[in-house]
């Protein structure tokens, strides 16, 4: 299933998840969602899937990555079509 990735903001939480809008721009498109986890984990960079912990406001499938980078923590998100 291809997945493309999306920019967010976050909007708070509902129901004890967090609530992601997308911003309406889009990244990279992948054929499948493990061709990106397969390059993270090629560089050595461990990945964590939070998509149970998320809400990605109009979008029915999605997968959400945590991974840190420079200290800092990103996230990016996937809508899975």
């Amino acid at each position: 299933m291809p997945a493309t990735e999306l920019f967010v903001t976050t909007n708070g939480k509902v129901g004890g998840l967090e609530l992601l809008t997308p911003t309406g721009e889009q990244g990279l498109v992948y054929s499948h969602l493990q061709d990106w986890i397969t390059a993270q984990l090629k560089r050595k960079i461990p990945v964590k899937d939070i998509s149970a912990s998320v809400l990605v406001k109009g979008i029915k499938q999605w997968s959400v990555f945590e991974q840190k980078k420079a200290g800092k923590m990103i996230r990016t998100v996937f809508k899975i079509t």
